[in-house]
């Protein structure tokens, strides 16, 4: 049986957190499937903290930029880091349960077949020959063809060009986000999948690189329908092992888990995958300090692990040269965990490429 400690540890290998084997974006993404990446700044942390070599936070945005990995609305609907040879049959998969899960939104803003295809014919009209255009500009082109906007209608007409595979993000101009036509940012994505394909592939590349997981936490990450999780866990489970704990069954990699050296300290970012991809995180965070990472309203807040526990929270502030990183502690770690927090904290900064401060609080309550 596993315990948590262990479970902590096959995730933070898995998950190319404690051993990264991957020197570019691209093929971690891949690798992960898709990542979280509603928040900008900590999507680019996840990814450094996850490859190996010298990563920086300008580098990571160029690869984004150039379009080596795609930022789109994918997985339950908000944003996520694909691969671009995976986009296409991902969107295939999840895109026509999401759809229906929001067609009482669509009749309320009052969006129907006639304004999604005409409003995708002006999308295309604006993007040709390579443009990329932000939000406002796309929005100015919509309302030229006479398709109002207005409230969120701007929100779901371009997040549907998404997901029926029109759009996605494009380079940031001037730090605003910016839209292109997909063929344009993946032209060679994978060969369609059937359906029975693309659930085991998702299933595959979901639990080689986040077990120990339980199905239902599969099913929170992927947004399936409860008969599809388990459809496409079934066609990969001879590829997997399996671990029953508390009555649960958990699936993982039957490679055997490389430990981490402990103590072992990281400063995930917001949203990062370690958490958000599970439906149960009390193998990693205890109940009682849940609120403290996430007080409601969709947030999933930054957190400082050690040994595969969360034991706090942290923060930054920037300046021109600086980065001061003030960390909210659980509980007071050893010396050596103290050591290695500190360490983490200055590898972010060096991610920066800025001089870091460290300041630890709290550790008493």
């Amino acid at each position: 049986m596993l315990k948590d400690s262990e479970i902590a540890a096959r995730r933070l290998t898995a998950q190319q957190i404690a051993h990264p084997a991957f020197a570019t974006p691209c093929g971690l993404v891949a690798w992960l499937g898709a990542v979280q990446a509603q928040d900008y700044a900590a999507v680019k942390w996840a990814m450094g903290l996850r490859l190996a070599g010298d990563t920086t936070d300008a580098s990571v945005e160029r690869v984004i930029n150039e379009g080596a990995v795609l930022r789109a609305h994918a997985l339950r609907g908000t944003w996520q880091l694909v691969a671009p040879a995976d986009i296409r049959w991902m969107l295939e998969l999840v895109a026509p349960r999401l759809i229906a899960s929001y067609a009482t939104r669509y009749r309320e803003l009052g969006l129907d077949a006639v304004t999604f295809r005409r409003s995708k014919a002006a999308l295309a009209k604006a993007l040709r020959g390579g443009a990329q255009l932000t939000r406002a500009e796309l929005a100015s082109a919509l309302e030229a063809a006479g398709i109002s906007t207005a409230g969120q209608r701007l929100a779901h007409l371009l997040q549907r060009a998404e997901l029926e595979a029109l759009i996605c993000g494009g380079a940031r101009c001037h730090k605003q986000f910016t839209y292109a036509l997909l063929d344009d940012r993946a032209p060679h994505s994978h060969p369609r999948l059937e359906r029975d394909e693309a659930l085991a592939e998702l299933a595959r590349r979901y639990f080689r690189s986040r077990g120990p997981a339980t199905v239902a936490d599969f099913k929170w990450w992927s947004g399936l329908a409860p008969a599809d999780a388990r459809a496409g866990l079934d066609a990969v489970r001879s590829e997997l092992a399996s671990s029953v704990v508390d009555g649960r069954v958990f699936w993982h990699s039957n490679d055997a888990a490389a430990r981490a050296r402990s103590p072992a300290a990281f400063l995930l970012p917001a949203f990062d995958e370690y958490l958000i991809a599970y439906r149960d995180r009390d193998a990693v965070l205890d109940p009682k300090h849940v609120k403290r990472l996430n007080a409601g309203g969709g947030m999933l807040g930054t957190c400082v692990v050690v040994d595969g526990r969360v034991i706090g929270t942290w923060r930054r502030t920037l300046a021109r040269a600086t980065v001061a990183i003030g960390l909210d502690l659980f509980e007071a770690p050893v010396p050596r965990a103290r050591q290695a927090i500190t360490a983490a904290a200055q590898l972010y900064g060096a991610f920066l490429g800025l001089e870091t401060s460290v300041a630890i609080t709290g550790g008493h309550r």
